[in-house]
């Protein structure tokens, strides 16, 4: 099989106060001392995170990038709830990984139904794809989410117990083609947001493949079983392709010695994967082959891959990674053979790439116009103004809970507005708005009801348009 490899070139803590009668915490968590008699935990959940405005701005170009880029892809967003049945997962994820049997949120509800919270995006998505009669439309269906996800694990960078992700779904069509073109698209995303990668390819097969080569690498396995933990062995026995993905240095390096798994790829399964090679090729898609990509969860087939970062957080894993998954459709009751692929990233990571590449962010626009105003009739008036300047698209900052001209106008001067409007008695009595200029202080009084032609022909002259 004519494979070959390539490189991607894409691109002193201080203790809080605490009186007498409370108890001290443990110091080395830095945790405040909660009063006797109040709620236990008034802080957040071990493995959870706010996202504060200082990080707004990533998380907005992050999804700004993915939606722009799905929506030049022709890709609906569908967005699931992130509570569902638990077999939804157990049935599609697999019983024996590590998410269905350590990390899932899941509990008995009032109703005595067994739910969980969303581990990950795909069964859900197939799920939805089923059961609202998707197959009817025109295929395939080509669907993206953005949205929070929850695994029991332990807490680690980039990586919290919620998590976000942004994935991509293409349902109802096995061609080889679409695997290639989702690796791009992928590809893309992370050049648009300047971010380096590698994107490791493999396939792992058809199902004739995986048993072969299960077998080849149990024999394989068997003279160093003294080398591997006993669990690990018993644990993966029914599914010996997960043993690549075991995070278990000793076992790897005994992989890295191992048979691959494209030299047990039955004829349809290696075409297959020749197909989404020269696609990639065509594509113009760099890429590196990793036979040890097979991504743990049981619903994948044939191509699968990795995102890895090319500096910026050492501590990062994959950024992430896909495949195909064509027995899905079929396991949640759809037709069979339903061909489908998909991918997710990681949002906190790719932000903690964005960060430690020190990526500059698009800045937010500055507000054209800040409105002023004196005395309650003025407050009256100017908010009506607001929200006509704002029908009109004027970017419009105010104060208006202050009450002296003299503070509203330094907070004008801190947003490098070009243009404040003052409204006070004398305007109120004449029908007019005062307009003054910030950059050379020249004020002059407008009739109120010319306003908004008056503002767009100073803007307008403001930005060398005639």
């Amino acid at each position: 099989m004519p494979i070959k490899k390539k490189t991607i070139k894409s691109t002193k803590k201080s203790a809080a106060k605490k009186p007498a009668t409370e108890k001290s915490t443990d110091a080395s968590q830095n945790k405040p001392a909660v009063p006797k008699g109040s709620l236990k935990d008034v802080r957040l959940v071990r493995g959870m995170k706010d996202i504060l405005p200082e990080d707004e701005k990533y998380w907005r170009h992050v999804f700004r990038t993915a939606e722009e880029l799905m929506r030049e892809s022709y890709f609906d967003r569908l967005e699931t709830p992130v509570l569902e049945y638990t077999p939804i997962f157990t049935r599609a994820v697999g019983e024996n990984t590590d998410i269905v049997e350590k990390e899932m949120f899941s509990f008995t509800d009032r109703g005595r139904d067994n739910v969980s919270l969303r581990p990950e995006g795909t069964a859900g998505v197939v799920r939805a794809y089923v059961e609202h009669g998707m197959i009817n439309r025109p295929q395939p269906v080509k669907l993206w989410y953005f949205g929070p996800f929850f695994r029991y694990d332990r807490p680690q960078s980039g990586r919290q117990r919620q998590f976000y992700q942004f994935g991509s779904e293409v349902i109802g069509d096995g061609h080889p083609v679409i695997d290639a073109q989702l690796i791009s698209l992928v590809g893309e995303f992370f050049k648009r947001l300047q971010i380096p990668v590698t994107i490791q390819v493999n396939s792992i097969g058809d199902k004739e493949s995986r048993i072969a080569y299960g077998k080849a690498l149990m024999d394989f396995l068997k003279p160093h079983k003294h080398k591997i933990d006993k669990e690990i062995l018993e644990r993966y026995k029914k599914t010996p392709l997960q043993l690549l993905d075991v995070k278990d240095d000793e076992l790897q390096l005994l992989l890295d010695n191992a048979p691959q798994i494209v030299d047990y790829l039955t004829p349809e399964a290696n075409q297959h994967f020749v197909k989404v090679l020269e696609h990639l090729d065509e594509l113009d898609v760099s890429y590196q082959l990793n036979p040890k990509i097979v991504r743990g969860l049981d619903y994948y087939s044939h191509t699968t891959f990795e995102v890895m970062p090319e500096g910026g957080d050492k501590k990062l894993n994959a950024l992430g990674g896909g495949g195909r998954y064509d027995k899905l459709v079929e396991l949640f009751g759809g037709r069979e053979e339903t061909g489908a692929c998909g991918f997710a990233l990681g949002v906190e990571r790719v932000i903690a790439q964005l960060k430690a590449l020190d990526i500059r962010m698009p800045d937010r626009k500055p507000p054209e116009v800040f409105l002023a105003q004196l005395g309650d009739k003025a407050r009256q008036k100017a908010i009506k103004v607001l929200h006509e300047l704002r029908r009109e698209g004027f970017r419009v900052a105010e104060t208006f809970s202050k009450e002296r001209l003299k503070s509203q106008m330094e907070i004008a001067n801190r947003l490098h507005v070009t243009f404040t409007l003052i409204i006070g008695q004398k305007e109120m009595i004449d029908d007019t708005i005062l307009i003054r200029d910030m950059e050379n202080g020249i004020q002059e009084v407008v009739d109120s009801k010319k306003i908004v032609n008056e503002l767009k022909k100073r803007i307008a002259e403001n930005h060398g348009e005639k």
